[in-house]
């Protein structure tokens, strides 16, 4: 049975919250608590295995509050966002400190009720309950160690190799620790998924931006890629990659979902994999589900190089896990190991 304790300051959503939790056998609320002090005291008391967080609350707001339960009790937390820009960057935030997932609040409160998104809220806490902390360098390290002064060189236009990467739960972190490994005249460009409403991407690939020496933005239709840049698919797009003349182009599209999702890690990799004259690499990282399974095949068929992120590092293993079931994995590395064995590959 997993313990849970709802925190937030709407009595409407705590009483929906927990409606929905407790239709599931495996999960119990155990309290709620309507700001971050009332919840340090709960948590004392009553010793629940996960937290579902509020961010905007008063007397102690959510990000303290977390701070406080990441240190003190180590608890799996899962923060309730708005889905506004200024909501993503606090939920970005809350992920840097030790927040294992969000789940998005609709405008209409009420459509937390509806079947799917119910299902989406039980599957995150279970998957929660059940995941890894990993220690990373909060943002503001990364940021002072970040290369400053790029070399005085030019950094040529032209590049060998296509790089895709594909992430879901605790994939900002992880991207946190990879992407600013690489150098700006990086022999590639970088093509990524990670599973995240709209306007979540555009402010996780403005964080990736500021502490990166490549450049990254939030991909949009008809994007030429460029060396050095890595583009991030939109939240409800799915990414494609064409050749178009000499040009690789970045082409958007609302089909429907697969898994349950768009973007996809397989429809962007399949893409990839279709295009020829270029190195490609294929990167899964931690991520619950099986997106990336078939995508990974298709890179390997494809002759590309492929790597998944190991389970130790992983905040939730499930994607890479489906990743290596595939035996199209080439090798299986920690977090802070996969940049170096990107750049080996590439010629760096």
């Amino acid at each position: 049975m997993i313990k849970v304790l709802v925190v937030d300051d709407s009595i409407l959503i705590r009483k929906i919250l927990t409606d929905i939790l407790e239709s599931d056998d495996e999960i119990k609320v155990i309290g709620a608590a309507k700001n971050g002090k009332e919840a340090l005291e709960k948590i004392e008391s009553l010793r629940p295995d996960l937290v579902t967080l509020d961010i905007e609350m008063p007397v102690m707001d959510g990000i303290t509050t977390l701070r406080h339960i990441v240190s003190e009790y180590r608890l799996p937390v899962i923060m309730i966002s708005s889905l506004t820009y200024e909501g993503a960057e606090l939920t970005l935030k809350a992920l840097d400190h030790g927040a294992v997932d969000f789940l998005p609040k609709p405008n209409n409160v009420f459509g937390m009720k509806q079947e799917d998104i119910r299902m989406q809220i039980i599957e995150k806490v279970k998957v929660a309950a059940k995941s890894k902390f990993y220690a990373i360098k909060p943002i503001d390290e990364v940021k002072k160690n970040r290369e400053i002064i790029q070399k005085k060189k030019t950094i040529e236009k032209t590049f060998n190799n296509i790089i895709t990467m594909g992430t879901s739960t605790g994939g900002p972190r992880a991207l946190q620790t990879l992407i600013p490994q690489f150098p700006a005249d990086i022999n590639a460009s970088i093509v990524i998924v990670q599973h995240m409403p709209p306007k979540f991407t555009k402010s996780l690939a403005d964080r990736l931006n500021s502490i990166s020496n490549i450049k990254v933005k939030e991909a949009e239709e008809g994007d030429i890629l460029l060396r050095g840049y890595a583009y991030i698919a939109p939240g409800d797009y799915h990414l494609k990659v064409v050749k178009e003349a000499d040009k690789l182009v970045v082409r958007l599209d609302q089909e429907p979902e697969v898994l349950g999702l768009r973007p996809t890690v397989d429809k962007m990799m399949e893409s990839v994999a279709k295009i020829e004259g270029y190195n490609k690499i294929g990167v899964i990282l931690t991520g619950m589900g099986s997106d990336g399974k078939k995508g990974i095949k298709s890179i390997k068929e494809a002759g590309g190089y492929t790597i998944a992120q190991d389970e130790m590092t992983s905040v939730v293993f499930g994607m890479p896990k489906a990743a290596i079931s595939t035996n199209c994995i080439d090798i299986v590395l920690p977090i802070d190991k996969i940049g170096e064995k990107i750049l080996s590959k590439v010629g760096m």
